[in-house]
């Protein structure tokens, strides 16, 4: 064995081993106490130096210098920031209280934090949790602008306030409707007219909502997570400037940020659009029902809100300019535009709005919206006019400008595959990085892992791929994967076989609902035997069935994995299970019984 000799003898061996190292552990190869703590940093991901003082000549020296400097003469002696933390006790006794991160992650820098996140949105709340719970000293600074109505909300981000929990709760609403039709047939003695109170159902959700808002303040202050409801812009690359909603300022400092500030709706540049219109901020607490109703646009949110809306009753029209559900499967927005035109919304195609006028003040008031729809002008009135035209991500009036980060054309941050903007010290999550997907587990899944390759040297990147979603319309529209039209274009049309049928639930057949609405399909590569690279589903509960089977696409599932998976039966997802008709083949995928 050779010797370890440093020029300060075997004391400068120790210090000099404290130095280089975050974490040190002095150690004897045979000692299973040693083996239990460094089986715990690797289990954290955490990086450390080890020193067997078994395995080097003057091992016995070094352990005497050891023991004059800690007072502690057995091993393992571990050693934190320069820090003696103690032996195998002191170190999982410490990570049982949940110490030893913060221990290890306890700042080396001289700002007043280690981790601000801008944006209180589902992103910036998974990062900013998670970092804390690692050891950093975290802010989170989160300012919700008020609409052009005037409509502002709580923590917690689009999702929880103006998306994902408002929509599918008034989805529902529109289901149990349907639901009480269908009741008769069960045996029901349900009255054939029954009303629907808009007030009552938004005070619900409201006050749902409002409860989400105080648990999201509540786990952030357990987890001391510094909270300023304050429009945070950028100073400079370390410093942040905050003003809250009284306007008093107050200047941040942090080693490293994470941008999540999101997206909001985006308005047409036509008169009356702001000031009369709403957008999907503001439809969800609107205090009054929406009566007679055009949504401009046909994204989801378009889509979705005619949806409930037409479901509960009110005269509802959506004005198209091309088509339905830009980026998905066509196929599928097609049966969902037909579906919908068969269940009462009425479709102006082909049409661009030129203006909003305001006929008569009201709650709800009256609007005359002027259109062209193929070179002619036309007209119309509404009592609520809601623009869904897609969202722009908040990146402008934050202080970017002050920054060396890079923007894309449409605004968004552009980020690396560890979401690293061109700062090396400032990322971004969730809607506002260019070439994201924007969904709220995405969003989640991104800041939790951020923080982990922060604080806890994680190496899990967020995998953008196969990332199930699913349209919440009158029939849910689930899908992961590739749309039929994205794999040609990838793998090539004749390399290409797709499974499809249509399907009716059995609840439907009591209730006698048409047969073949639902429908369900596989897009597979031939060339790798029949791997699915499209999965896509138009039915009830499409995205229960779609976050059951998006798994089968992450492991890389062939259409033969599908075959020899037994179907519970019944239920619409065994349809996946029995799917045999190809479209090539031409044949008929109408619905069969049992």
């Amino acid at each position: 064995m050779a010797p370890v000799t440093l020029s300060n003898g075997p004391s400068g061996t120790v210090e000099q081993h404290i130095k280089e190292n975050k974490v040190m552990v002095f150690s004897k190869s045979y000692c299973p106490f040693c083996h239990k703590v460094k089986a715990l940093f690797k289990q954290l991901n955490i990086s450390y130096g080890v020193l067997e003082l078994d395995l080097i000549e003057n091992g016995a020296e070094v352990q005497a210098a050891l023991e004059e400097k800690s007072g502690q003469r057995t091993v393992p002696n571990v050693y934190i920031n320069g820090e003696h933390l103690g032996g195998a006790d002191a170190t999982i006794g410490a990570h049982s209280k949940g110490e030893l991160l913060p221990m290890i992650n306890k700042a080396q820098h001289n700002y007043d934090y280690d981790f601000i996140v801008i944006g209180g949105g589902s992103g910036g709340l998974a990062a900013s949790k998670e970092a804390a719970n690692l050891g950093a000293k975290v802010a989170v600074c989160d300012f919700v602008k008020p609409t052009p109505k005037g409509t502002t909300w709580g923590l917690g981000g689009t999702c929880v306030n103006v998306g994902c929990i408002p929509k599918k709760l008034m989805h529902q609403a529109a289901i149990l409707g349907h639901g009480l039709k269908d009741s008769r047939e069960f045996g029901w003695e349900t009255p054939e007219e029954v009303g629907h109170t808009w007030s009552k159902m938004v005070e619900g959700i409201q006050n749902h909502i409002g409860s989400l808002n105080w648990g999201y303040r509540v786990a952030l202050r357990e987890k001391k997570v510094d909270y300023l409801n304050a429009y945070a812009t950028f100073v400079d690359e370390h410093t942040l400037k905050t003003v809250d909603r009284r306007g008093k300022e107050k200047t941040l400092t942090s080693d490293k940020f994470m941008i999540a500030t999101g997206g909001r709706p985006r308005y047409p540049d036509i008169p009356g659009a702001k000031e009369y219109c709403i957008t999907s901020d503001d439809i969800f607490s609107l205090p009054h029902a929406p009566g007679k109703t055009l949504l401009i646009g046909a994204s989801y949110i378009a889509l979705e809100c005619a949806g409930f809306l037409a479901g509960l009753g009110y005269d509802t029209t959506v004005m198209v300019r091309s088509i339905l559900l830009r980026g998905f499967d066509q196929q599928m927005a097609d049966k969902i535009g037909v579906f919908m035109e068969k269940n009462g919304v009425k479709f102006i195609r082909g049409a661009v709005p030129k203006s909003v006028e305001q006929i008569e003040e009201g709650t709800p008031g009256k609007l005359k919206v002027i259109a062209e729809q193929e070179g002619e002008e036309i007209t119309g009135e509404y009592n609520t006019v809601i623009i869904a035209i897609g969202r722009d991500p908040c990146t402008q009036g934050i202080g970017l400008e002050n920054t060396n980060i890079s923007l894309a054309k449409s605004g968004k941050i552009i980020v690396n595959k560890e979401e690293q903007s061109s700062v090396p010290h400032i990322y971004a999550v969730g809607d506002v990085i260019e070439g994201g997907l924007e969904l709220t587990p995405v969003a989640i899944q991104a800041g939790k892992l951020l923080a982990r390759r922060l604080f806890a040297n994680g190496k899990m990147l967020t995998d953008y791929g196969n990332v199930p979603t699913t349209v919440f319309t009158p029939l849910e529209y689930g899908c992961c994967g590739l749309s039929e039209e994205a794999a040609i274009a990838k793998y090539g049309e004749d390399d290409i076989e797709v499974y499809h049928t249509n399907y009716q639930p059995l609840e439907f057949t009591v209730a006698h609902r048409p047969e073949n609405d639902c429908y369900a399909k596989l897009v597979c590569v031939k060339s790798q035997d029949e791997k699915v690279v499209g999965f896509h589903v138009l039915g009830p509960n499409a995205g229960e069935i779609t976050q059951g089977f998006s798994i089968g696409l992450k492991l890389n599932a062939k259409k033969s994995d599908f075959d020899n998976l037994i179907g519970i039966h019944p239920t619409d997802a065994e349809n996946f299970t029995t799917m045999s008709v190809t479209k090539s083949s031409g044949k008929d995928v109408s619905a069969q019984g049992c």
